[in-house]
C-alpha cells in the first residue's frame, strides 16, 4: 500500500513503533508523539484514520451545535466531539465524531480522556472512514454496551438510529428529509434530519 493509499482509508499502523499489534494499551497509545495523524485502538490494534474532509466537519458542527441546544443547556449531560479520547474499555480507545455523556456517568470524564461508553455515540461516515466505523468500532460499541449510535451518511443524507437491546444494536429506522430521530438518549429532540446536512 502506497503513503496516498494509507492516508485515504483507516489501517492499521503496523509501521508505528510500539507493542505487537493486538496489544496496545492506553498507556501505549497515549505515549505516541503528536505526529499531526489520528490514531484509535481497536481490539488492541492500532489504526491510523485519514483526516477529516471540510463537508465531514460541517455535518459534524452541525450535530455537535445541535446536541448542545438539547443535551448540554437543559443540563441532562455533556457533549463532546473528536479529537477527545474515550477509553471504552482495555485495548479499546477511540474518538468518535460526536458523543454525549449523560449527567449520571459524568464520573467517566477525567482531565485527559472519557473512561467508560457514552450514553450517545454519532459516527459521519465518509469514504475512507465506513468500513471501519461499521465493522470494527461497531463491535467495540456493542461490547462497550454505548446505548444509543447514530450512523451518519453526508453521501445520502440519511441517519441511521441504533439502539443497544440484550446486547445487539436495533435500528429505529433511517431517517432522513423531514423526519424527526427518534432518539432515547435525547428526549425532546425536535431537529428535522435535513438540518443536519443544511451546508453540504
Amino acid at each position: 500500500m502506497t503513503t496516498t493509499e494509507r492516508l485515504s482509508v483507516v489501517v492499521p499502523a503496523d509501521w508505528v513503533a510500539g507493542p505487537p499489534q493486538g496489544q496496545w494499551a492506553y498507556a501505549d497509545y497515549a505515549a505516541l508523539p503528536d505526529d499531526g495523524k489520528c490514531y484509535e485502538v481497536v481490539k488492541g490494534v492500532l489504526y491510523m484514520s485519514p483526516s477529516p474532509t471540510p463537508g465531514h466537519q460541517d455535518v459534524n458542527c452541525e450535530i455537535l451545535g445541535y446536541l448542545r441546544q438539547f443535551v448540554k443547556l437543559p443540563g441532562l449531560g455533556r457533549v463532546f466531539a473528536e479529537p477527545t479520547d474515550v477509553e471504552l474499555s482495555p485495548g479499546n480507545i477511540v474518538k468518535p465524531d460526536v458523543f454525549v455523556i449523560l449527567k449520571t456517568h459524568l464520573e467517566r470524564i477525567t482531565s485527559a480522556r472519557i473512561v467508560g461508553a457514552p450514553d450517545l455515540v454519532v459516527e459521519i461516515l465518509s469514504p475512507g472512514t465506513m468500513r471501519h466505523d461499521l465493522h470494527a468500532k461497531f463491535d467495540a460499541y456493542v461490547q462497550a454496551e454505548v446505548p444509543e449510535y447514530w450512523i451518519v451518511n453526508p453521501a445520502e443524507r440519511v441517519v441511521e438510529l441504533l439502539v443497544l437491546e440484550r446486547g445487539v444494536y436495533r435500528s429505529l429506522g433511517v431517517f432522513q428529509g423531514e423526519a424527526v430521530l427518534s432518539s432515547q438518549i435525547v428526549p425532546d429532540w425536535s431537529v428535522r434530519t435535513e438540518q443536519l446536512f443544511a451546508y453540504l
